[in-house]
C-alpha cells in the first residue's frame, strides 16, 4: 500500500476519542503540517472529536509555529498531557492552549517530560503503568497537585501513591495512544526514516513502537522521500514497518526562528571563535560564578535562562572541552545553544534518543546540574513551573523534576530581587534602586523542587544569585558567599525580610567575577 499520502488524508483516520502522541520540542522535531490538518479536519467535518494529546515535551511555539495551538479547539481537544506548553515573553498574545487551560476548557496536566517517555514504555511493553519516585513531594505528588493544571484536571487524577516493597512510589497507569504523530528528515517509500536535518531525534522511535505495539496509527511528517534501498540501514531511526503513512512538508523548519542550520543537525562543525560570548552584565556574573562549581572532565546538564550562558563563559575561558554538556533534548557534547534554539547544539558529540537521556538524568548519571528559578523559599523549594499571573511566561516543568529528583549536584541561578536596578562597577555591585519583589518567599506558588526531599537525599544545592551564594542547609537557606559590593544586612537578609540568612564566617567574592575581561577560571 503507499505510504505518501496528505495530510488530509492521514488525519481523516484518526478516530473521535482517540489517545494522540506527538513528538517535538517547540519547533524542534514538530510535525506542525499534521497538527495543522487535524486543526482544519474539526472546522470543516467537526471531526475528530474529544482528543486526548500527549506531549512529552511542547509541540509549537509563539513565534509563528503553531503546534499545540492547531488542536486548541473546544470539542476537538477534550485532555491535554505535556511535559512542557508554548511559553513567551508577555508582550505576545497567549497561546490558544493556555487560553483553554486557565478557562477550565480542557483537562491539563505537566506531567514531568520523563516520566512523559517512561508512560508510552510501559504501555508499549504492556506493563502496569509507571512507578518511580521522580516527583516525590512536588507538585507531581498527588499530596499537593498531582499533575493538575486546572479544576477539570483535578477532578480525573492521573497518579496516585503507592507502597511497594517497603518504600513510597508515584504510580501512573497506563494511558494507551492510539495515534503517534513523529516527525524526521527523510522517508524513503517503505516509511523508513533518517533524522540527518533533524537537532534532535527525540522520541519518536519510543512513541511509534507504543502506538504499534496497541494496534494504532503512527503518523511521519518527513521534508522529502526517497526510493526504496536508498537510505543506509545505520541511518535509520525509525524503520518502516511502524510507519502507516508519510505526510510531506518541505518547509518544515528545523527548529524556533531557524529553517535550517547544519551545524545543529551535526553535519559540520562551526569554527569554536564563531559562537558569540555572554553579553556583559548581571546574568553574566551570575553565570560566572556558578561556572565556578565545575571541574575538568564533569558532565553537567543544562537547563533555559541564565544556565544556558555558563557554556559560553567556559568558551571565553579557554576550556571549550572541558566539560560534557547533556541536554533533555538529546544532544552531548559541543555547544548548546540559546535563545530560540535552545534545545539544540552545535558541535555535539552524540545525539541520544531523549527517552534514554531521561534514564540516564533520572538516574543521576551525571556530575552536576545548572538550572534557573522564579521563585526559592524558606524550605529550599523552587518553583519554576507556575505563575498564576502570567501563566505562559513559563513552560511547565519540562525535565526539570527527572534531573533534580537525584542529582548529587544542583546549582540553581535567579535574580535575589525581580525588576532590582544594578549597576556593575570595579569595586562591586551596586544597587541603584531595589527590586519589585524578592524571589526568596515563605511559601513558592508550585513546588516544583523539593528541598526537604534533597535534604532527606544529602544532595549538595545552591542558589546562585547577583547578591551571594545562597546553601541549602538543615537550618534553612543561608548565604556563605557574597558579592563585593553588597551589605549583607541591608541587601541580603532585609531585603529577604529574615528568609536568608548570612555565615557567620561568610567570603567575599573575588571582583574577577565583575570584570568584562575573562576571569581567569581555572577548571
Amino acid at each position: 500500500m503507499r505510504k505518501t499520502v496528505s495530510a488530509r488524508e492521514a488525519v481523516s483516520r484518526i478516530q473521535d476519542g482517540a489517545v494522540v502522541s506527538v513528538s517535538s520540542s517547540s519547533t524542534l522535531g514538530c510535525p506542525d503540517a499534521v497538527l495543522e490538518a487535524i486543526g482544519a479536519r474539526f472546522d470543516h467535518e467537526g471531526h475528530p472529536r474529544n482528543l486526548t494529546a500527549l506531549h512529552p515535551i511542547a509541540a509549537g511555539d509563539v513565534y509563528g509555529v503553531k503546534g499545540m495551538d492547531h488542536i486548541a479547539k473546544d470539542g476537538l481537544l477534550s485532555r491535554v498531557l505535556a511535559g512542557s506548553y508554548p511559553s513567551g515573553p508577555s508582550s505576545v498574545e497567549m497561546p490558544d492552549i493556555w487560553k483553554m487551560i486557565v478557562e477550565n476548557r480542557v483537562a491539563a496536566y505537566n506531567v514531568p517530560s520523563g516520566i512523559m517517555f517512561d508512560m508510552h514504555r510501559e504501555a508499549a511493553a504492556h506493563r502496569p503503568g509507571v512507578l518511580t519516585k521522580v516527583g516525590l513531594d512536588t507538585f507531581v505528588d498527588p499530596v499537593r497537585q498531582g499533575c493538575a493544571m486546572n479544576d477539570l484536571g483535578a477532578a480525573a487524577p492521573i497518579v496516585s501513591r503507592a507502597e511497594f516493597a517497603g518504600e513510597t512510589w508515584l504510580h501512573f497507569p497506563n494511558i494507551v495512544p492510539d495515534v503517534a504523530i513523529i516527525r524526521a528528515t527523510t522517508a524513503d517509500e517503505r516509511g523508513n526514516l533518517t533524522y540527518e536535518h533533524e537537532g534532535a531525534y527525540l522520541g519518536g522511535l519510543e512513541q511509534a513502537i507504543c502506538v504499534r505495539n496497541n494496534g494504532g496509527l503512527v503518523i511521519a511528517q518527513v521534508k522529502r522521500v526517497t526510493a526504496t534501498g536508498s537510505l543506509r540501514p545505520h541511518d535509520v531511526r525509525v524503520p518502516g514497518h511502524l510507519v502507516d503513512c508519510i505526510v510531506v512538508d518541505p518547509d518544515q523548519k528545523q527548529t524556533t526562528e531557524t529553517s535550517y542550520d547544519p551545524a545543529i543537525s551535526g553535519e559540520v562543525m562551526r569554527p569554536w571563535d564563531s559562537f558569540a560570548m555572554a553579553e556583559h552584565g548581571v546574568e553574566k556574573v551570575i553565570a560566572r560564578r556558578a561556572a565556578q562549581e565545575l571541574r575538568q572532565g564533569m558532565t553537567a546538564n543544562l537547563g533555559f535562562g541564565i544556565s544556558a550562558m555558563i557554556p559560553r563563559v567556559l568558551l571565553e575561558e579557554g576550556h571549550r572541552d572541558a566539560v560534557t554538556w547533556a541536554i533533555e533534548q538529546g544532544a552531548v557534547g559541543g555547544v548548546p545553544l540559546t535563545g530560540f534554539a535552545f534545545g539544540c547544539a552545535s558541535n555535539a558529540d552524540a545525539f541520544v534518543p531523549s527517552p534514554q537521556q531521561f534514564i540516564y538524568f533520572q538516574g543521576a548519571g551525571f556530575d552536576m546540574s545548572f538550572l534557573s528559578f522564579l521563585e526559592v523559599d524558606i524550605e529550599g523549594n523552587v518553583n519554576v513551573s507556575k505563575l498564576d499571573k502570567k501563566p505562559y511566561l513559563t513552560a511547565g516543568c519540562g525535565g526539570f523534576v527527572d534531573i533534580t529528583s537525584r542529582a548529587r549536584n544542583i546549582v540553581f541561578s535567579g535574580w535575589f530581587e525581580a525588576g532590582a536596578k544594578i549597576n556593575l562597577t570595579e569595586d562591586g555591585i551596586d544597587i541603584v534602586a531595589p527590586g519589585k519583589f524578592t524571589k526568596m518567599v515563605d511559601e513558592v506558588e508550585h513546588v516544583t523542587f523539593s528541598g526537604r526531599r534533597a535534604r532527606e537525599q544529602g544532595q549538595n544545592v545552591i542558589y546562585v544569585t547577583e547578591r551571594c551564594v545562597i546553601r541549602l542547609t538543615d537550618n534553612g537557606l543561608v548565604a556563605t558567599e557574597i558579592m563585593p559590593g553588597i551589605d549583607p544586612q541591608a541587601h541580603i537578609i532585609a531585603a529577604s525580610q529574615g528568609r536568608v540568612q548570612v555565615a557567620e564566617n561568610a567570603t567575599v567574592m573575588p571582583k574577577s567575577l565583575l570584570s568584562e575581561a575573562p576571569m581567569g577560571l581555572v577548571l
